[in-house]
């Protein structure tokens, strides 16, 4: 059997779950036939339904999280946990364990930083008509504001390189959290790809947590504040221009009656269209200095990244690149 690149590296497969004790037994039992040398760790989300048990029994390592949500989760997760390669998955068996060996394959032989299993379908079955539309449209708009790097930005399978956990802040509570790594990708220009995946449906007593318009607008906040922090230019460019255009709806009938009378008889709204005006100016000149703050952190960011080392296994030839594991499946060893 060809050598494998993974012989010395040490793969950690990240489980976060919240009340998924009808799947989680599957999905663990699932990643270890696939990744049979991996360390599987189920972190548990205060569930109140046996999740942990259920994980502990089909051979995972259990970490209780107590802040509720699953940002929190993925923090306490990268920050605990010391691994060459990681692959984060639901526990809702939505996501394919057989799939991980792709991720992998793919990480090491496009030596990316993130590979990203986007979702096949998911528009056509996202459970709810709103959830479909809400992909789409906060796709598009990731595209639009962040750049054209991902196609399926709230996929929850993804496989990272060591540098690229290390690196990442993980300030998100909530589910946002793989907007938040998208975007730390993009805005460090990140080797990253995408591989497309089936994506299941939840079984039978296995229920969504996902809420259309509460956590839509959860999404829509994250986004403006990820923009604020990453492009706050065209941040408060925007801003900037909506003041301005206020300001000269209310400055034109007046200079308008001032021209034709040299009279301004309605000083009230005089004052308040150059009010706005000096905001309109502030904020611009604001997204002007902050952009330049944000660029030093991007590039403190990017120094603090080339500064992990990558494992030495991950350096060899991309000619080498072999099964990910002893057992791998047929017909899937030489796909890469």
């Amino acid at each position: 059997m060809a050598r494998s690149r993974t012989d010395n590296l040490n793969i950690a497969v990240l489980l976060p779950c919240y009340n998924e004790a009808a799947t989680i037994g599957a999905v663990v039992q699932g990643f270890r036939a696939t990744l049979p040398d991996a360390a599987i760790h189920v972190y548990d989300n205060n569930s109140t339904d046996g999740t942990a048990l259920q994980a502990m029994l089909a051979g995972a390592h259990v970490v209780r999280e107590r802040r509720q949500g699953k940002g929190h989760v993925v923090r306490r997760m990268f920050a605990d946990i010391d691994a060459d390669i990681y692959i984060i998955a639901d526990g809702d068996g939505t996501y394919a364990p057989e799939d991980a060996e792709e991720l992998v394959r793919t990480l090491l032989t496009e030596r990316a930083d993130m590979v990203v299993g986007t979702r096949r379908g998911v528009h056509a079955d996202a459970g709810r008509q709103g959830h479909a539309l809400g992909n789409r449209l906060f796709n598009l708009l990731y595209r639009m504001i962040f750049g054209p790097d991902f196609t399926d930005i709230f996929s929850g399978y993804r496989a990272f390189s060591r540098r690229f956990v290390k690196s990442f802040p993980a300030v998100s509570a909530g589910f946002e959290i793989e907007t938040e790594m998208s975007v730390h990708a993009s805005r460090l220009k990140l080797p990253v790809s995408e591989l497309e995946l089936d994506y299941g449906r939840r079984p039978e007593g296995s229920h969504s947590k996902l809420s259309t318009f509460r956590d839509g607008a959860k999404i829509l906040w994250m986004f403006a504040m990820l923009m604020k922090e990453t492009r706050p230019f065209a941040f408060f460019s925007v801003i900037s221009a909506t003041f301005m255009l206020a300001s000269l709806g209310f400055m034109a009938p007046v200079l308008a009656e001032y021209f034709e009378t040299g009279l301004v008889s309605r000083m009230p709204t005089w004052v308040l269209s150059t009010a706005l005006m000096m905001i309109s100016f502030m904020l611009f000149t604001a997204g002007v200095i902050l952009d330049s703050v944000a660029r030093a952190r991007a590039e403190q960011l990017r120094i603090h990244y080339m500064g992990l080392e990558r494992p030495s296994a991950l350096k060899a030839p991309l000619g080498d690149a072999g099964p990910v594991s002893s057992r791998a499946r047929p017909g899937k060893a030489d796909a890469a």
